[in-house]
C-alpha cells in the first residue's frame, strides 16, 4: 500500500479522516492525495466543460486551491508527500474515478456516522463509495487523537468468495501488527451450531498464514447488533467488513443492515470489496 485518497470537503470529519491517513502514511512510507470535488450547477459545468472561464468557477478554484495549501501545511503531514487536486465532479462518481486514473490503493473518508460526509459527501455517497469501490475503505467517525489498531474485529460469514478480501486484510493488519479478532456472527435467521461454525472457520483459516489471531462465535439477535456488540466487549479499535458490489456490505447482509452499521458504531470501519 503506497497511495492514500482523502476526500475532503473541509469539514472537521474530512480533517479527522486525514489525521488518520497521516498516520496509516507514516506507518507504511505512503503518499496521500488530496481531493476536493465541486459540483456546480447545470450552467456553470456546461460552461467548465466548453472551456469557458467564468468569474464564479473561478473563485470557487481559487478558494478550494487556498484551503488545500493550507490544510498541506498542517504539522501531522509534516514529511508525508501530499497531492491537492480539484475536482469537478459528483462525489461518489468523482471519488471513483480518481482512484482508477490515480492508482489509489486506500480510501479513508471522514463521517458523522448519521448521512455520510457533511455538506459534500453527503447522503448516499459514502455508502455509494464503500459498495463500489474495488479498493479498501476506511470510515473515520471521531476525531482519533492517537489513532491505533491493537484489537481489529474481523466479521464475517467466511464463505469462499471472501477470500481475497480477507487476504487484503491481512496485509492491512500487518502494518499496525494487530491482534485479530475473527468473529462469525449467528442469529436465529442464519444459525449454526457451535460446531459447524468452527468447522467453517478453521477450514477457512487453514488456507491462509495468518499471526496474532482468534477465532469467536457471537450470538445475537441480528448481525448489526452482534457485530456492535462483540467489537464493545473486546474493545476493538477497528471493525473489517466485506463488500459485495450489488447489495453493499457483506452479502450476509440485508437491506440497511451495512449503512446502520457504520451509522450506529464509533468505531472506524473498513471495508474490503468481494
Amino acid at each position: 500500500m503506497k497511495r492514500i485518497l482523502v476526500p475532503t470537503d473541509f469539514s472537521e470529519y474530512a480533517e479527522n479522516a486525514l489525521k488518520v491517513a497521516a498516520i496509516i502514511a507514516k506507518k507504511n512510507n505512503c503518499e496521500i492525495f488530496l481531493l476536493h470535488l465541486l459540483e456546480l450547477p447545470n450552467q456553470m459545468n456546461d460552461a467548465v466543460k466548453g472551456g469557458s472561464s467564468i468569474p464564479e468557477v473561478m473563485l470557487f478554484i481559487k478558494k478550494a486551491n487556498e484551503t488545500l495549501q493550507k490544510i498541506k501545511e498542517q504539522p501531522y503531514l509534516n514529511g508525508i508527500s501530499v497531492n491537492a487536486s480539484v475536482q469537478f465532479e459528483r462525489a461518489f462518481s468523482g471519488i471513483l474515478s480518481f482512484n482508477k486514473k490515480n492508482e489509489i490503493d486506500l480510501i479513508v473518508m471522514g463521517s458523522h456516522g448519521t448521512s455520510g460526509i457533511e455538506e459534500v459527501l453527503i447522503g448516499s455517497n459514502t455508502e455509494k463509495v464503500v459498495r463500489l469501490s474495488e479498493i479498501p475503505v476506511l470510515v473515520i467517525k471521531k476525531n482519533i487523537r492517537d489513532f491505533k489498531f491493537n484489537n481489529f474485529v474481523f466479521a464475517s460469514d467466511f464463505s469462499k468468495e471472501t477470500k481475497k478480501p480477507f487476504k487484503k486484510m491481512i496485509e492491512f493488519a500487518k502494518i499496525f501488527k494487530a491482534n485479530l479478532y475473527l468473529v462469525m456472527i449467528c442469529t436465529p435467521n442464519s444459525f449454526k451450531t457451535t460446531k459447524m461454525s468452527e468447522e467453517i472457520m478453521k477450514k477457512f483459516i487453514d488456507s491462509f498464514e495468518v499471526e496474532n489471531y482468534s477465532t469467536h462465535i457471537y450470538n445475537d439477535v441480528n448481525i448489526e447488533n452482534g457485530i456492535i456488540n462483540f467489537t464493545n466487549s473486546i474493545d476493538a479499535d477497528l471493525i473489517g467488513l466485506c463488500t459485495h458490489g450489488r447489495t453493499g456490505f457483506a452479502h450476509f447482509f440485508n437491506g440497511s443492515i451495512s449503512e446502520d452499521l457504520v451509522n450506529h458504531t464509533a468505531k472506524p470501519v473498513i471495508t474490503f470489496k468481494i
